[in-house]
């Protein structure tokens, strides 16, 4: 880049770059709203806004320097392993999708360690946060900053957490959230025993009860669904075929922790995947969309969430999200708000592509350098620039 720039003083063009993201106290927030603000309109020509998705990626890091680094999962290798973790929120149309804020996850490790803190020049006023908290927050701010809502998309590392859902909820926010099999629920119909009757005596009773009906697993519920409860559904268009699986959908409460609650949660969706073939169901969601809502647009929306793999596959292969050599707080987020802003030119020209533009084809062509100038680490560079 600073030899497309500068090519008779790369040095200084190089320095000015490193200073760009490493130091220079730009604001990543202020940069990202620019961004929105050109390429969401150009999104919302085509088609409108459907949903607002929650995800984290990993990077894997060598070393224990680097801010944010530690061993935990990482879903580029899905396994654990040393890497960074950053957690993003995007706004999506069917077939677009922006990124509007990213941030890294501060492990404990990190967050309680003044002398690492320091070193990597991480905030005093960023402290330890789960990966859903930093959601909640990056959420908060989109509705603070007027961005057109959807419905809020995650998968189970999110949508089993109850405060999360409660959060969205209060923040009259719908979602469409993953789930684990093993989370209980109430049967339709079914849910805790309203508190004992007040006797006279000492506090009057306000936590639910439970009798003898009781609570059942998400996997052992869409066990004992009879046959007629599957239909068969397609989503989307896939590289040689479209996309289908059987789904059921049914209205239950959710169970955890009832007891310890003055009122039982609301009725919400349970939305599960038993694809044809398979000895047992792979996937379950939660919602809180209308008791109207349609099979097809439930399972639309929990497949949506595919976009965002996308997004991740063309921001690390084409454009270096997962390419930071540095090691402090700032750098980090810098590189990864000039990525989002490199990505929201390309969505926003991305109706000049050919049709076979996608993940890892979007053919981004470079001006030509100047002949004097051989990129670093290639064959016979002699001096360096």
């Amino acid at each position: 880049m600073a030899a497309l720039l500068a090519p008779h003083n790369v040095r200084r063009a190089h320095q000015s770059l490193h200073h760009l993201v490493a130091d220079s106290p730009w604001s990543d927030q202020d940069m990202l709203a620019q961004v929105r603000s050109w390429a969401l309109p150009l999104i919302k020509k085509k088609e409108p806004l459907v949903a607002w998705i929650v995800d984290d990626t990993g990077i894997p890091k060598k070393g224990k320097h680097s801010v944010g680094v530690a061993r935990q999962y990482c879903g580029q290798l899905g396994k654990q392993e040393n890497c960074q973790v950053a957690v993003s929120l995007s706004a999506a149309s069917w077939h677009d999708s922006l990124p509007l804020a990213w941030r890294l996850y501060l492990p404990e490790s990190w967050a309680r360690d003044p002398q690492r803190r320091r070193k990597a020049g991480v905030p005093e006023e960023v402290r330890f946060q789960t990966k859903p908290q930093i959601a909640l927050d990056q959420i908060r701010q989109a509705l603070e900053d007027e961005v057109e809502p959807g419905v809020v998309l995650a998968d189970a590392a999110y949508g089993n957490d109850s405060a999360f859902r409660a959060e969205l909820r209060k923040l009259k926010l719908e979602y469409v959230v993953g789930l684990q099999g093993k989370t209980s629920v109430w049967k339709p119909g079914e849910g805790p025993l309203p508190p004992r009757k007040y006797k006279g005596q000492g506090r009057p009773p306000k936590l639910l009860r439970r009798g003898k009906q009781q609570p059942l697993a998400a996997r052992e519920l869409a066990l004992s669904l009879p046959p007629k409860a599957w239909k068969k559904l397609s989503w989307r268009q896939g590289e040689k075929r479209k996309l289908s699986s059987r789904f059921a959908a049914l209205r239950v409460r959710p169970a955890h922790r009832d007891y310890e609650r003055h009122e039982a949660y609301p009725e919400q969706w349970l939305l599960i995947e038993w694809p044809q073939g398979e000895a047992e169901p792979a996937k379950y969601w939660l919602s809180n969309l209308p008791a109207a809502a349609k099979l097809k647009q439930l399972t639309a929306l929990a497949k949506q969430r595919w976009i965002i793999e996308r997004d991740y596959q063309e921001l690390k292969q084409e454009l270096g999200l997962n390419q930071y050599e540095g090691r402090g707080w700032r750098g980090f987020h810098h590189h990864g708000t000039l990525c989002i802003a490199a990505y929201g030119f390309l969505v926003g020209e991305r109706s000049r592509f050919s049709p076979s533009a996608r993940a890892g084809q979007l053919r981004i062509s470079l001006p030509a350098g100047s002949a004097q100038i051989r990129p670093r680490g290639s064959p016979d560079t002699g001096r360096a620039a």
